[in-house]
C-alpha cells in the first residue's frame, strides 16, 4: 500500500526551494498566497467548508452544441461565474469542497460533466466520439451559450486545465481569469512526436497502453477499467489519504457509454494515431502555433504530481502575457481541487482579481 499523509499535514507552498507556508484567515481557510508572479491579490479568503463533502445538489442538463450536458450548480445565479474543468480519469467530484468555498464568497459555480462523463450525453449517435482538444473547448463555448454568459472564470486540472487554456487563447473574450493546474497544456501534435525523458514517458505508461487494442479493450471492460483507474489515483496522487468511497463516487461517472470512445480517442489523437475531424482543423492549426494567453492567470503546480514540468512554472512563462502569479503546491499530487481545495478556490478568487 502507498504511504499517504492527509491533505492538513501536506498542503503548502514553495516556489524555488522557498519554505513552504500555509495563512490562515479570519474565516480558518487555509490561504495558499503567491510567492512568486506579478502582484499578490487582495480579495478577501473564502469561507472554510466541512470537508469530506459528498455529492453535490441535483444536477442539471442543457442541450449545448453536440451534447445535452450534464452539470453542478451552486452560488449565486447573478454571481460572477465559474466553470470548473475535471480531468481524467475523474469528474466532477474533483470539484465538490472547492465549488461551496466559491459560492459562498458569491460566485456561480457551474461544474459539468466533460463529453463521455457522467450524465453528458450526446445528441446524435452518428456523432463521432471525439476527444480531441478543441473539440472539447466548444463543447464549454456552447455550455456557456446555452447558459447566456458571455464570459467566465475558467478553472480546471488535466483534460479541464488544456480545455480551459485552448478558450484562453482561441476564444480570450469568453475568458474573464483563468486558472490551470500544470501551466501551459495546449497540444502541438508534431511536437508530441517527440520523446520526452524516460522518467516522464514512465508516468505516461497508460497512453501508449491506450494506443493498443488491449488498453482499448481494457477500457471497455467494466472490472479492468475500474481497476485501472483506480491504479492511475494511487499512483499520480501518492499523498492524497482519499477512501474506497470516494473513488467509487467518481468511478461511476466511467459508466457513460461513450466514456471508452472518447479516452481512447483524446490519447490516440495526442500521438497523431487517430485522426480528428475535418471541422475542426482550423482551430488546431492556430493551436499548434502555440498561441499567448492573455487573459489573468494564476498557474498552479503540484508537487507530488509525476507531470509538473520541473522549474517551477518557468517552462511556459513566456506562455502568458497578461497578469499572471504561479504557486507551487508542496506535498499535492495530481487531483489538485480534491486534495487542496482551499489553495485551488483561493486561486480563483485571485485569478479574478489580478
Amino acid at each position: 500500500m502507498i504511504n499517504r499523509r492527509t491533505f492538513g499535514k501536506t498542503l503548502g507552498l514553495s516556489a524555488g526551494g522557498a519554505v513552504a507556508a500555509t495563512l490562515a484567515g479570519p474565516s480558518g481557510l487555509a490561504q495558499a498566497s503567491a510567492v512568486t508572479g506579478q502582484r499578490a491579490a487582495t480579495a478577501a479568503a473564502p469561507a472554510a467548508g466541512n470537508r469530506g463533502r459528498t455529492a453535490f445538489p441535483s444536477l442539471k442538463q442543457v442541450r449545448a452544441g453536440l451534447l445535452e450536458i450534464g452539470y453542478a450548480e451552486l452560488g449565486p445565479a447573478r454571481g460572477t461565474p465559474v466553470i470548473c474543468l475535471h480531468g481524467w480519469p475523474y469528474d466532477i467530484h474533483s470539484f465538490v469542497d472547492v465549488a461551496p468555498l466559491l459560492a459562498a464568497e458569491g460566485y456561480r459555480v457551474i461544474v459539468p460533466y466533460l463529453r463521455g462523463h457522467g450524465t453528458t450525453r450526446f445528441v446524435s449517435p452518428r456523432t463521432f466520439r471525439n476527444g480531441q482538444q478543441s473539440a472539447l473547448a466548444l463543447d464549454i463555448i456552447a455550455l456557456m451559450d446555452a447558459l447566456g454568459l458571455e464570459k467566465a472564470v475558467l478553472a480546471g486540472f488535466d483534460w479541464g486545465a488544456r480545455t480551459a487554456d485552448v478558450i484562453a487563447a482561441l476564444w480570450p473574450e469568453r475568458c474573464k481569469a483563468l486558472v490551470s493546474v500544470g501551466g501551459y497544456l495546449v497540444i502541438n501534435l508534431e511536437a508530441n512526436l517527440q520523446p520526452l525523458p524516460p522518467a516522464t514517458e514512465h508516468a505516461w505508461w497508460y497512453q501508449y497502453y491506450f494506443s493498443t487494442e488491449r488498453g482499448r479493450i481494457a477500457m471497455e471492460d467494466k472490472t479492468k477499467r475500474h481497476d485501472l483507474t483506480r491504479l492511475v489515483w494511487d499512483t499520480v496522487s501518492p499523498t492524497w489519504d482519499f477512501d474506497d468511497a470516494t473513488f467509487e463516487r467518481t468511478a461511476a461517472a466511467f459508466e457513460n457509454p461513450d466514456y471508452a470512445a472518447i479516452v481512447i480517442h483524446n490519447y490516440r489523437w495526442r500521438l497523431s494515431l487517430a485522426e480528428g475531424e475535418r471541422r475542426y482543423e482550423p482551430y488546431e492549426k492556430r493551436l499548434a502555433a502555440r498561441p499567448v494567453i492573455t487573459v489573468p492567470t494564476v498557474t498552479l503546480d503540484a508537487e507530488r504530481d509525476p507531470f509538473t514540468v520541473a522549474g517551477d512554472g518557468s517552462a511556459y512563462r513566456d506562455r502568458f502575457a497578461g497578469p499572471y502569479d504561479h504557486r507551487a503546491l508542496k506535498g499535492i499530487g495530481h487531483n489538485v481541487p480534491q486534495e487542496a481545495p482551499e489553495a485551488f478556490a483561493r486561486a480563483v478568487i485571485d485569478a479574478d482579481h489580478l
